[in-house]
């Protein structure tokens, strides 16, 4: 009789949100905002006209939705790109995070050390964003993101977050496998690591200002991770451009680690021989390390790691799984590195 083992990462389907039942909701709330929008500008055109004397232009909504849709598409290029097919392999044991709860609750430091950052983030300009590609690779060039964006193809996958801090959330991210990147990059084979950069723009980013800081933001995997299928670079958040305070226009998403290791708005991947030094282990090395895997077992030296909050859930906790519960698709890679401090 054949059995089949369940695998740590593998859930029922009921789990997890229903592609077609998101799509739904996602387009009734298009259509009910897109709805509102029209009756408010018809109302407010018709009231206009009426205490004019006057009779409503035919097309006036429609033209002003249109003007509307120009103008973010002018901010943003790739608009047009979202939502992107939800990619069904990657699924969780928990609801989506309340949009509202996870892009106003983040880590920016570039804009500050609180959690309250979304607004001053605002400030970062998006466009144009051109991303350096150099180091061992056999030919170093820049790339602007909507020419990046025209490389490769974007999905939705719905992944974990796990910061060291100890809170948690579920995201649906939208990009493509930082693999691509790769092999976008052509590396030669003495590359062992990706180094990855931040933008650097104090005039933008009033964090960047603070000297005790060591700018711009650093981090870094070894290609087996960079290649690894779970590695995304994500572009999207919620079925829309991935919001400025979350890492836009293009960020980096390694759910099996902690979220520090999510290096924002990034500008710049080197491929390497040596091991990159990155932004929390220049700081505080003792606490931050290079792998940063995410081990219930391993206390933080401050705090314990055995549970997790769930952001938007009035403090609901839950036991926090080894590797995040995605042990199944990266736990070979770090087989031969036991001698190696592999959890924070």
């Amino acid at each position: 009789m054949f059995i089949k083992r369940k695998k740590g990462w593998e859930l029922p389907d009921s789990a997890a949100t229903p592609e077609a039942a998101y799509k739904r909701h996602s387009r009734r709330r298009l259509l009910a905002t897109g709805a509102a929008g029209v009756v408010a500008i018809g109302a407010g055109a018709a009231l206009w006209m009426s205490r004019r004397g006057g009779s409503v232009p035919q097309g006036t909504a429609s033209t002003t939705a249109a003007a509307d849709a120009q103008t973010a598409e002018a901010a943003d290029p790739s608009t047009s790109l979202y939502p992107a097919m939800r990619n069904m392999r990657y699924r969780l044991d928990r609801e989506i995070t309340d949009e509202k709860v996870s892009t106003t609750y983040n880590n920016f430091y570039e804009f500050g050390s609180s959690k309250n950052i979304w607004q001053a983030a605002q400030r970062l300009p998006i466009r144009p964003w051109e991303i350096r590609i150099d180091g061992k690779v056999e030919k170093e060039r820049t790339v602007g993101i909507d020419d990046l964006l025209k490389a490769v193809s974007l999905e939705e996958r719905v992944y974990r977050h796990r910061c060291v801090e100890a809170w948690a959330m579920a995201v649906p991210w939208t990009g493509f496998p930082m693999k691509d990147l790769v092999a976008f990059a052509k590396p030669l084979s003495a590359a062992k690591f990706v180094r990855m950069e931040t933008f650097n723009n104090p005039d933008v980013a009033p964090g960047l200002k603070a000297s005790w800081y060591p700018w711009p933001y650093i981090e870094g995997l070894t290609i087996e991770e960079a290649t690894n299928e779970l590695a995304f670079l994500a572009t999207g958040i919620y079925g829309k451009p991935v919001v400025k305070q979350m890492g836009a226009p293009l960020r980096l998403v390694t759910p099996w680690k902690y979220g520090f290791k999510s290096i924002k708005s990034i500008v710049r991947f080197t491929f390497t021989e040596e091991r990159p030094k990155s932004f929390w282990e220049v700081i505080q090395g003792s606490e931050y390390g290079f792998w940063a895997n995410v081990n219930p077992k391993v206390p933080h030296p401050r705090w314990s790691q055995a549970t997790e909050e769930l952001i938007g859930t009035n403090g609901t906790r839950v036991p926090t799984q080894l590797f995040n519960g995605y042990g199944d698709f990266v736990a070979q890679l770090y087989a031969d590195k036991q001698s190696e401090r592999l959890w924070t």
